[in-house]
């Protein structure tokens, strides 16, 4: 069934028009560029006429970062005999968010509960106040197992985001700038200090599953390379889905390879995972974690492998050169200048794309007399 996708005001809101890059003018943004203010919200669907329950609500969470925002949705739902609202992702934990839900409560919900915290995956901006939410509603967390588990051990440890172990990793694929692998070192409560604890106890999602929200049915949908069970949401009903950091409209889902699993193919684990969104139709309106609302779900995947396509052939071009770690390969991948919570992140997908051609059989790994990985072709 097709959906007409409407747009009611029901706060003011903050116009922050954007120049769209050549990608994007490919893409159909339906609220142009309307975006809900600190602690409002915009209606995103109706069904049946204005004087319907929303269906979905759009909530835009400012954060520390480059990246500076992440989008939340309130999805209206009827779960367990409680009538209200079902959270999808929840911002890190800091005084400022906290803020704006206390304003969320307050203006947005209708009189009604939080009944259910469904989380797509376990990076900081999504799952960071998941325990506050659940707690404070007493509503449980939904969320998969493998980003639970690694939620779980990330709030307890430094594992994977920072201290001596990634100093090390990074080290070893040619980062030896001092200074950025003393920053990296320090880095030891990275995690934790935006995640502090996560929930005792959660309910799995799994690909394939379907939830029901609202009296429709979501089917989730995995995903890898970004995180390690990232869990889209699909309805059919709507045409909707959420895709969290899966498809992005403006930029690159960030796709890296960490100390903890230092021996991964992220990259085309990612490549593969957005190819399962190619059989929903192609006016699907997608909601994602950063950037607008968009329709063009088929262009965008094209783009995205049509990037990391070039990219990949820039590494292999520069590794015929001379072979390269992934240090040498920042600038080439990386055109701005970068600051250490980025230097990470960059190096990460650089080690990405050496393995992707690694693993392929078109790039040999040697690990020279000074410690560092370096690529070279077979």
């Amino acid at each position: 069934m097709r959906i007409t996708y409407d747009v009611y005001v029901n706060v003011n809101l903050t116009e922050q028009p954007t120049r769209m890059n050549s990608l994007e003018q490919l893409l159909y943004y339906p609220m142009g560029d309307t975006m809900p203010g600190p602690g409002e919200a915009v209606e995103i669907a109706r069904v049946g006429g204005q004087g319907m329950t929303p269906a979905v609500k759009w909530i835009r969470m400012g954060l520390p970062f480059a990246l500076d925002h992440i989008n939340l949705w309130l999805l209206r739902d009827e779960f367990e005999g409680r009538s209200g609202w079902t959270v999808v992702d929840c911002c890190i934990t800091r005084d400022e968010a906290k803020a704006q839900w206390e304003r969320v409560f307050a203006s947005q919900l209708e009189g009604l509960p939080i009944v259910r915290v469904i989380v797509t995956h376990m990076h900081p901006d999504h799952i960071g106040l998941a325990h506050w939410l659940c707690e404070r509603w007493q509503a449980p967390l939904w969320i998969s197992a493998t980003d639970y588990y690694a939620a779980r051990v990330g709030s307890q440890s430094t594992t994977g985001f920072g201290g001596p172990a990634a100093a090390a990793f990074f080290a070893s694929h040619g980062l030896t700038d001092p200074d950025s692998i003393e920053k990296i070192r320090g880095r030891v409560s990275y995690y934790p200090s935006m995640v502090p604890a996560v929930p005792r106890t959660f309910h799995r999602m799994r690909d394939g599953a379907i939830v029901q929200i609202g009296g429709r049915e979501w089917r989730c949908m995995s995903g890898y390379g970004h995180a390690p069970e990232h869990i889209a949401l699909y309805c059919e009903a709507l045409e909707l889905l959420i895709s969290g950091d899966m498809v992005l409209p403006r930029i690159s889902t960030n796709v890296s390879v960490h100390d903890t699993e230092p021996e991964s193919n992220p990259l085309q684990a990612f490549l593969d995972s957005i190819d399962t969104f190619r059989p929903l139709p192609p006016d699907t309106l997608v909601l994602p974690s950063h950037g607008k609302p968009f329709v063009g779900l088929h262009e965008r995947i094209r783009q995205l492998h049509e990037h990391h396509r070039d990219r990949l052939a820039e590494v292999v071009q520069a590794c015929h050169g001379a072979p390269q770690s992934a240090a040498d390969l920042l600038p080439l991948l990386f055109k701005r200048k970068l600051d250490v919570h980025q230097t990470t992140f960059a190096m990460g997908e650089s080690v990405a794309h050496l393995h992707a051609l690694w693993f392929a059989g078109k790039l040999q790994r040697k690990l020279d007399a000074d410690g560092i990985y370096r690529f070279a072709p077979n």
